[in-house]
């Protein structure tokens, strides 16, 4: 697992803590890209008045099937390093905190700077994201082979890959909207995907249990820079490949 990196002086004032590597946001920002072209081009081909404005189906068509069968890829890639691979372990637990924090109504609540209930480096709404993302482009790929290379199927598989491809096509839109509104509220996340790093009062705020994680994780660390606080600082530890 890659060391953590050091705090710094951010650019928004105040002392930021690393959140992201470089590796990791490279994964999120591809899927994403790729989950963008998916959804326009899907939009490109099955609604008329877009069809007829864009024109060029083949075209559309090709870019849709290259970017479908392309969403595993940088997940895939991503396991070479293992600052995602720990990402995907927290993603793939659900503890008795993230069970509290989908009960209670104020689960934003926050006691002297603090989140009042003690969030890991993922809460259990983006657990959920996760996973339903996960399960979204396995079943989207299988049903899209079928559609795409039809010839080995029955008509009665066709037809239901047909039926599950285009409504979860517009669950996937209505996840990916809801998504990208939270992100847009939460300056503090957009930051964290943005250039890796996160005010620690936000992470204090929003992931207590992960911030208290890292402070115990780098606190020797931390110490031996001390005499040195006023040399340039790296602003971002990669993650390196894994055994």
């Amino acid at each position: 697992m890659s060391r953590p990196g050091p705090r710094r002086q951010g650019r928004r004032g105040g002392r930021t803590i690393l959140r992201f590597t470089r590796s990791e946001r490279a994964v999120h920002h591809a899927v994403a890209l790729l989950m963008i072209i998916c959804l326009v081009t899907a939009a490109c081909l099955y609604v008329p008045a877009i069809a007829a404005a864009v024109g060029r189906r083949e075209l559309i068509k090709t870019i849709h099937v290259i970017a479908g069968f392309g969403l595993p890829v940088p997940i895939l890639a991503g396991r070479l390093f293992a600052a995602f691979r720990a990402d995907l372990r927290r993603l793939n637990r659900f503890r008795d905190e993230d069970w509290e924090w989908l009960r209670r109504r104020d689960r934003r609540a926050v006691i002297d700077g603090t989140g009042a209930i003690p969030v890991g480096k993922f809460n259990a709404g983006q657990k959920l994201n996760a996973a339903f993302v996960a399960g979204a482009v396995l079943v989207m790929l299988g049903t899209g082979a079928m559609l795409t290379f039809p010839g080995p199927f029955p008509d009665a598989w066709r037809t239901g890959a047909t039926f599950v491809h285009d409504w979860l096509t517009l669950a996937v839109l209505v996840v990916f909207l809801g998504h990208l509104r939270y992100a847009l509220r939460d300056r503090g996340a957009m930051a964290g995907m943005w250039d890796g790093h996160v005010d620690l009062p936000w992470a204090a705020r929003h992931h207590p249990a992960w911030l208290s994680e890292q402070a115990a994780t780098r606190e020797p660390a931390l110490r031996e820079r001390a005499p040195r606080e006023a040399a340039p600082e790296a602003t971002e530890e990669r993650g390196v490949p894994g055994p």
